[in-house]
């Protein structure tokens, strides 16, 4: 069994060696299949991954204009969105849920913001826009795409650092999140050792398949042998 000490030694591990692609296929061994992210959520650059600690951020969709609601965040612009934003830690990846796909969630200077906080990277539900800005920041933004419709006027960010739901998959708090070009998933907080040192394993081994196919193995024979392809 494979073993780290930290989430630094962790997140090294999985850059260096896996891909979303091996950690789903352990993670459906295991039961847990409904992991994946909607396919429409992107990477913003084909060549972005995103590694790091879910910090959950619940929008919702506002009328706009003046609302006298009965709660703080109703009167606030943009609702708590500037408090979540602010409390993004070191390794954390800005995770918005809810609300509408009619409006970008993420733009240049939270990008800015959330950088200088140590996060990891963005990961929308819906839109993000200022598209060149944070690509020149090179940091990991994955959503449906660009779009500039503010958020200010449509939405407010109700709660954050709360169970939240994108598609099928439920994200907790503190739950690891691992996105490329081929789908964002949720590593369930339960199944992390394992699923990680499992797939550590399998991704070795393909490495021997790989070789062995190379040097021409069949595909049956190369499974028989290794149980993997």
């Amino acid at each position: 069994m494979v073993s780290w000490k930290n989430d630094d030694e962790l997140f090294g591990l999985i850059e260096d060696e896996l891909f979303v692609a091996v950690i789903g296929d352990i993670l459906d061994g295991l039961g847990f299949m409904q992991q994946f992210l909607p396919a429409e959520i992107r990477p913003i650059r084909d060549d972005m991954q995103v590694l790091g600690r879910a910090m959950t951020v619940l929008t919702v969709d506002y009328p706009g204009g003046e609302v006298d609601g009965q709660t703080e965040w109703s009167g606030m612009p943009y609702g708590l969105l500037f408090r979540a934003l602010d409390d993004l830690k070191r390794n954390e990846v800005y995770v918005s849920a809810g609300g509408s796909p009619e409006y970008s969630m993420w733009g240049e200077l939270m990008t800015t913001r959330a950088q200088h906080l140590g996060a990891r990277g963005a990961v929308l539900a819906g839109y993000s826009r200022d598209t060149d800005g944070v690509l020149a920041l090179d940091f990991p933004t994955f959503s449906r795409g660009g779009y500039a419709p503010d958020s200010g006027p449509r939405s407010r960010v109700l709660d954050y650092r709360i169970p939240a739901r994108i598609g099928q998959v439920t994200i907790n708090p503190g739950e690891l999140i691992f996105g490329d070009r081929d789908g964002v998933l949720v590593i369930p907080q339960e199944a992390e050792e394992e699923a990680i040192s499992l797939a550590l394993e399998k991704a070795r081994t393909e490495n021997l398949v790989r070789i062995a196919i190379e040097k021409g193995m069949s595909a049956e024979e190369a499974f028989n042998t290794f149980g993997v392809l």
